[in-house]
């Protein structure tokens, strides 16, 4: 994420009208107005994804209106959905009204009006309304209303919205189009989750999407030692051979994903000086390694040291680097 805006970067004075200007380049043209005090306080950071791009931001209290003259200045003909992170937030548009908690979803359109009370933050993922492979009609039954993004399309959607916020990889412009494609995927799934369409869903966004919902069901499971292909396949009705082949499309086998994923969740245990004292049979168990002899092979043969070793250097490194042990 790019930092775009810091009001700590302005006179108090000045900081509302910088953010209305960040935000009509970065988002849309939109008019904002103070709530119970003269001094406003926010943070904005963006991450453009090709067509996609996906914000953070947190604010203090305002009023922000959309108007017709402000639409017929400036429409990017977005599509908006936001998660929202924190605080209570108001929402009027398409002649809904949506009162939003935290963790709920929202979609709002740059090209009709709204009108918004807002304290809190967000995060926004938004792109070109004719990249989302729905029918117009369906869309508006969505617009502005409030979403549960704790189920189904709608969790994977804000987990991963939220690991992009949080990530501080530095990412090519080819890594960007992929995960700009990932999250229009992911919204795409989403919306037509709600609207129970979601055999209108392209062939290809749906593997990519079943891909990525196996995936996640995999990391919630990896300390099973007994999870198997059967499993995996059976939770999502599909045929183990079927399972299997959409694992090669991706250049992996499910076994070597699934074990890989496991080595990795025991050598961030072994970096991480807060685990320092727990024995190293006990993470390798905890990931889903029963058998010592086995871990350590595996582990040696992946990171070319023990995984002894690999904790005491990573342990030496932090020292002095100055984190506490």
């Amino acid at each position: 994420m790019e930092k775009v805006f810091d009001s700590n970067d302005f006179p108090a004075r000045d900081a509302l009208s910088a953010w209305e200007k960040v935000t009509a380049e970065a988002v849309m043209p939109t008019s904002f107005k103070l709530i119970d005090t003269d001094v406003f306080r926010g943070r904005f950071s963006t991450m453009p994804l090709g067509a996609v791009q996906v914000s953070a931001m947190a604010y203090s209290s305002y009023l922000t209106r959309r108007t017709p003259k402000l639409i017929r200045a400036s429409d990017p003909e977005i599509l908006a959905l936001c998660v929202m992170s924190s605080g209570p937030h108001v929402i009027e548009q398409n002649r809904n009204r949506a009162v939003l908690q935290p963790g709920e979803l929202l979609l709002i359109e740059s090209s009709r009006p709204f009108e918004t009370c807002a304290d809190g933050g967000n995060i926004l993922i938004q792109f070109p309304r004719t990249l989302l492979p729905l029918p117009a009609h369906h869309i508006n039954q969505l617009i502005c209303r409030a979403l549960p993004g704790d189920q189904g399309m709608g969790r994977l959607l804000t987990a991963f919205l939220t690991h992009l916020t949080e990530d501080s990889t530095s990412y090519t412009p080819h890594d960007a189009a992929r995960l700009g494609t990932i999250g229009l995927d992911l919204v795409t799934a989403t919306l037509a989750q709600f609207l129970e369409r979601e055999s209108g869903i392209p062939f290809d966004s749906r593997q990519r999407l079943l891909y990525l919902r196996i995936t996640s069901f995999i990391e919630r499971h990896l300390g099973d030692t007994a999870l198997t292909a059967g499993e995996i396949a059976a939770a999502h009705h599909i045929s183990v051979r079927s399972l299997h082949r959409l694992f090669q499309q991706h250049g992996v086998t499910v076994r070597s994903w699934i074990r890989g994923q496991r080595l990795e969740r025991c050598r961030r245990d072994l970096a991480d000086p807060l685990k320092r004292h727990v024995p190293i049979h006990a993470i390798a168990a905890r990931w889903g390694f029963p058998h010592s002899a086995y871990f350590t092979r595996a582990f040696r043969a992946l990171h070319g040291n023990t995984p002894s070793d690999y904790r005491n250097q990573a342990h030496h490194h932090s020292t002095q680097a100055g984190t506490p042990s």
